[in-house]
């Protein structure tokens, strides 16, 4: 018997877990979640008090419904408006203990690699509790929707989280086993930059059926020369970039217009805020990711 995806029987499962979970603790109940490095972190009781070490993480928290606990935030955390009043503690990279000392939080959530467990651990030397997030792949970001929630006692987390899943498996089923394409995903051009399998880009190359031509280079953000992809040949060039605009650097691939993906016109461009950020929004640019190779197989097959 052939099994369909169902996205209505889904979102009625969904609602039915929300509700049950909803009333499985009270804001008086200790929590406890495993964060992506695998500690354990135990709260007596869940957050009031949250700073966020990386502008995507500030994003889940407003999407799980806990963004009023948000006390404190790094530089560039813009999304949603609200998120632009909360009080700075420095950047990602250069964040101050006793800024975030000042705010008496109840809880730090950390990106384990932007941040750096040596710029953390003087947090943790001060006993504030510390949850590490290291998104790899969509489905981590689903997971980590719903732990932030359980740390914020947040009543609508796991609603979020599931519907999550439900687009994502949607877009996966319909993707993901289409005929292969290979893809350069350009982060900047000077230096020349991409990311590797282990990055959640490849994830998104993978669910739409297309082949990361540098998914097996050590590095997670490998520099990478001009001559490499000559050599290689990619059928579609994506670039991000440093905003909304398209950068004028993805056009520079045009002075070779033997490539490929320059004779086929497929120098693709897709926001970062939609497809670098591990929010609930890189679903937007997984659509994006995913009509892009659709346009790319119907030039070459």
């Amino acid at each position: 018997m052939l099994l369909r995806f169902n996205p209505a029987a889904a979102l009625l499962a969904v609602g039915l877990a929300g509700l049950l979970w909803a009333g499985a603790a009270t804001a008086d109940d200790a929590v406890e979640v495993i964060d992506d490095l695998g500690n354990l972190v135990r709260l007596e009781r869940p957050a009031k008090r949250i700073v966020a070490l990386a502008p995507h993480i500030v994003e889940v928290v407003y999407a799980v419904g806990s963004g009023d606990k948000l006390v404190g935030a790094v530089n560039y955390s813009d999304f949603p408006e609200a998120a632009q009043q909360i009080p700075r503690v420095g950047t990602y990279k250069a964040f101050s203990a006793e800024a975030i000392l000042r705010l008496n939080p109840d809880l730090v959530l950390a990106w384990y690699s932007g941040n750096g467990p040596q710029r953390v651990a003087p947090i943790q030397n001060l006993g504030i509790p510390v949850y590490f997030s290291e998104s790899r792949t969509l489905k981590d970001i689903g997971e980590s929707m719903e732990k932030i929630g359980i740390l914020s006692g947040s009543k609508t987390a796991v609603t979020a989280r599931q519907k999550f899943d439900v687009t994502l498996q949607a877009l996966t089923a319909t993707y993901s086993n289409r005929q292969p394409v290979s893809v350069f995903y350009q982060v900047w051009s000077d230096p020349l930059q991409t990311l590797n399998g282990d990055h959640m880009i490849s994830d998104v190359i993978r669910l739409c059926g297309g082949r990361n031509i540098f998914s097996n280079v050590q590095s997670l953000a490998p520099k990478v020369s001009v001559e490499s992809i000559l050599r290689i040949d990619p059928q579609v060039i994506v670039a991000s970039g440093m905003g909304e605009a398209r950068p004028e650097w993805l056009d520079d691939w045009r002075r070779w217009p033997s490539l490929q993906a320059v004779k086929n016109q497929q120098l693709k461009f897709i926001p970062p805020d939609i497809i670098q950020r591990n929010t609930p929004r890189v679903l937007t640019g997984v659509k994006a990711m995913c009509e892009h190779l659709q346009d790319a197989r119907e030039h070459y097959y």
